[in-house]
């Protein structure tokens, strides 16, 4: 396989910037009319994997939403990974895992080792317990080109305590964009690790040009829009992977539909980066 950056940035060029998420919430497994088990469950997530994984460049399914419903919950996760990447998706697990050693190596073997059950083209992952507690997942990715997003400036609020707190004059989200700088080098077309930088947050003052993918989370329900993006994002568009879910979701339970809110809210992006 091409490298994970090369294969996001081939995606997003022919479908479009946008990552479609795949989060199994209850209240939207309530608006499509389907029970909280996990034969509502599959069915949603089957249903969005195969509408999504045709269309967007890459799809983002929650762990957390599979994982509340225990080894059924993980084979329906399973499955929802096969269909969209089947379908030529990009696959991004959000799983935000992070820890050190040898867990940190499990977790990475889990999702990145191209021979799991739960193998997917990327994962996101939380650098709080130090950036180089993840060097066990960089490792895993680079040997089976696959990519790590790491949490930088999220969209939550909670998250500037700790992402704006300032060490030798440097902000915590501004070390880890210098941290992931290095890793990209000079890959092209894109390097394979990235951050996630919300599609909600100021204007930063910490550089975003890390030669890698940047997933703008926020986007719809929480209030993140194309103006949003391009503000915050200025000089670094073309890097930029807009994800959303409940304001495509929503379009659901029809295929048709589902797919029709992925080209419409892809198309608006592409207009940003292009624009």
């Amino acid at each position: 396989m091409s490298t994970f950056g090369a294969r996001l940035r081939r995606a997003m060029d022919e479908r479009g910037p946008l990552c479609a998420g795949i989060d199994p919430h209850e209240s939207l497994l309530e608006e499509w009319g389907l029970g909280l088990d996990v034969a509502g469950l599959e069915r949603f997530a089957l249903t969005a994997a195969e509408a999504f994984g045709a269309t967007a460049a890459a799809v983002k399914p929650q762990s957390a939403f599979f994982e509340r419903f225990g080894s059924a919950g993980i084979a329906v996760l399973e499955r929802t990974i096969e269909t969209a990447r089947g379908l030529g998706a990009q696959v991004v697990l959000d799983v935000k895992r992070g820890d050190i050693g040898s867990t940190a190596r499990a977790y990475a073997d889990a999702y990145l080792d191209q021979t799991s059950p739960l193998a997917v083209d990327c994962i996101t992952a939380s650098p709080f317990l130090g950036f180089g507690s993840l060097t066990p997942m960089f490792e895993v990715a680079r040997a089976n080109d696959a990519g790590v997003l790491v949490l930088a400036l999220t969209s939550n609020p909670e998250g500037r305590d700790v992402q704006a707190a300032v060490r030798e004059g440097r902000t915590v989200a501004g070390t880890v964009l210098d941290e992931l700088r290095p890793l990209n080098g000079d890959a092209a077309p894109l390097g394979s690790f990235g951050a996630v930088v919300g599609a909600t947050i100021e204007v930063p003052d910490e550089s975003l040009d890390i030669n890698g993918p940047l997933l703008a989370p926020g986007v719809g329900a929480q209030g993140g829009d194309a103006d949003s993006v391009r503000r915050i994002f200025d000089g670094v568009l073309p890097s930029v992977l807009a994800s959303v879910s409940r304001s495509v979701l929503r379009a659901g339970p029809d295929p048709a539909a589902l797919r029709d809110a992925v080209r419409r809210q892809a198309d608006e992006f592409t207009q940003v980066v292009t624009g």
